[in-house]
This record gives C-alpha cells, sequence and structure tokens, in this order.
C-alpha cells in the first residue's frame, strides 16, 4: 500500500469534517467576503490556529483577485497549493548517514511503538541499525523496546533500570562505530517539557554522542500525538527552545478529526514533519509528504 492510501486512511475523519465543510461554502454564487469568513471558521474549526487560518485565506484571496475567477474546481486546487506551500514553510529534511536520531517528547505519545517503526522503516530501505534504550527509568522500558527489535531483527544496547542514559548512548555509539552501522535510535524517558532537570539530561545525551561520533549526522526528533492537537504547538516550541528540534514524528493521526493542526505546525514552529504514523501495524510509518497529506484533506 502506497503512502497515499496509508494517509488517505489515517486522515479520514478529518477529511470526512474538513472537505464537508469545505463543498458546504460554495452553496452561494459568487466568492465574497462572507465565503472568506466561512473559510476561516472552517479551517480554525479543523483545528488550524487562528493566524494561520487567517494567512491561508488572505493567501487566496489575493490568488482569487489576480485571477479573477469563482469556479469552485479552480478555487479548491488554489486552496490546496496554499495549504501544500503552508506545510513547505518548514523546509524538507533528508536524513543523511551515519544518522544518530535521538526521539523525545512527553510520556504516552507512542515513542517506544514509533522506534520499532523507524527500525523497520530504515531496515525496509536497505540500511542497518541499532536501538539504544535510553528510558531507564520507566518500568518494562527496556523490555518493550527488546520485542521491537527482536520483531525487527536489529541490535539492542541496553543498561539496568535506573542507569545513566549518557551511559547507553556512550555503548550504543561504540558499538555503531564499530561495526559501521547506519542508523542509531535513541529511546529517551519521556518528560514534562517543564521539567527542567530532565531537559538537562536531554542535552547531555546529544553531548555524548556528538563528542564520541563528530563524523555523524545528528538529529533530534519530538514524537507528538496527533489526538492533543494544537496543543502539540506549544510542546513543540518548549522542547525546541531546549534542545533545537529537527523535525517532528506524527502518531495516532487517525485517532483524530482535527489534523489541520498539522498545517499551523509546520507554519508557526518551522519545524518539519518528517515522518507520520499511518495505523497500528510495524510497517504503518511512511515519510511524510505535503502533497499527498493535503491531497488526503481535500
Amino acid at each position: 500500500m502506497g503512502f497515499f492510501k496509508k494517509i488517505f486512511g489515517a486522515l479520514k475523519k478529518t477529511k470526512d469534517a474538513f472537505a464537508k465543510k469545505i463543498s458546504a461554502l460554495f452553496t452561494g454564487d459568487k466568492i465574497g467576503e462572507e465565503f472568506y469568513e466561512d473559510l476561516t471558521d472552517v479551517l480554525i474549526s479543523s483545528d488550524v490556529s487562528y493566524s494561520t487560518a487567517e494567512e491561508i485565506v488572505e493567501d487566496l484571496r489575493d490568488r482569487m483577485i489576480e485571477e479573477r475567477t469563482a469556479d469552485q474546481e479552480y478555487v479548491i486546487q488554489s486552496l490546496k497549493e496554499v495549504l501544500i506551500e503552508k506545510l513547505e514553510d518548514a523546509g524538507v529534511l533528508e536524513i543523511e548517514y551515519p544518522a544518530v536520531i535521538t526521539l523525545i517528547g512527553v510520556n504516552g505519545v507512542g515513542k517506544t511503538t514509533t522506534i520499532g517503526k523507524l527500525a523497520t522503516f530504515f531496515k525496509n530501505e536497505g540500511k542497518s541499525v541499532i536501538l539504544a534504550a535510553g528510558d531507564t527509568f520507566r518500568a518494562a522500558a527496556c523490555e518493550q523496546l527488546k520485542v521491537w527489535a527482536d520483531r525487527s531483527n536489529v541490535r539492542l544496547v541496553s543498561h539496568g533500570e535506573g542507569s545513566d542514559p549518557s551511559a547507553v548512548v556512550y555503548d550504543a555509539i561504540s558499538s555503531m562505530k564499530a561495526k559501521k552501522t547506519d542508523v542509531l535510535i535513541v529511546d529517551t524517558a519521556g518528560r514534562l517539557h517543564v521539567k527542567s532537570n530532565l531537559m538537562e539530561e536531554l542535552k547531555k545525551i546529544a553531548r555524548v554522542a556528538e563528542r564520541e561520533y563528530p563524523e555523524a549526522n545528528f538529529y533530534k526528533f519530538i514524537v507528538l500525538d496527533a489526538t492533543t492537537g494544537q496543543n502539540a504547538l506549544s510542546q513543540v516550541e518548549a522542547f525546541d527552545d531546549a534542545v533545537s528540534i529537527d523535525g517532528i514524528v506524527l502518531t495516532k493521526l487517525d485517532g483524530t478529526a482535527k489534523g489541520g493542526f498539522v498545517i499551523s505546525l509546520c507554519t508557526e514552529n518551522q519545524v518539519p514533519v518528517v515522518f507520520v504514523g499511518t495505523g497500528e501495524g510495524v510497517n504503518d510509518i511512511e515519510e511524510f509528504d505535503p502533497q499527498s497529506f493535503i491531497d488526503g484533506l481535500l
């Protein structure tokens, strides 16, 4: 199943609400101020932030004035183009190898499951993979990660519960270098972004990894639960301020009818979505594609 089919399925709840409301806007004969006001309301009801919704509507209005057309099909296509541009505001991240990817985020967003899916993704891309069990605080975190490592047939580096996560990363980096592994994925304990001591731990992990393997390419991805909607924006801002986020991984997109927040996420935080979970299976994760995402919405 290709990305479009998977993302189309994951976005079904959002599309059912969003596309229906957009179609209802074309009941009048003209594209006037009432249309643009109603479009703003539709965007906001789909969890696009107010400021981003205003930008989208203003960009669309400018296009319509320039083209002097009110054709429904053309308006929809122009809206798609504006939305794609908003998603592309944050740029596109190309992963280079060897890559050290650290996953961070609050509790309950699905980091461990995401690590398992990413391990399978990179394996399917022909890359060698190693996992580091850097969540040494949560009970059974290492055991859960081992299950995913076994499923993906990749190596796992772990220490005992309560050990220093930086020591785990140190050993994982050593193994990565020795075996010339392409990708190291580091699990970390879930943490509230207001806890400064836990943020310092993330910084220490990054320092150790970069010191031990300066030739590698380092990425910090925040894992976000899509069902939290716009609350995710504040998480990205706080973590980015603390440790400089390189990309976003979205989980549980199929569980929300308000996937529009992704547009605000890219526009306002200027951090690109890199991967998106499209289901529960081990292969249900894909590289994010703005065109396919918007096609899945409209």
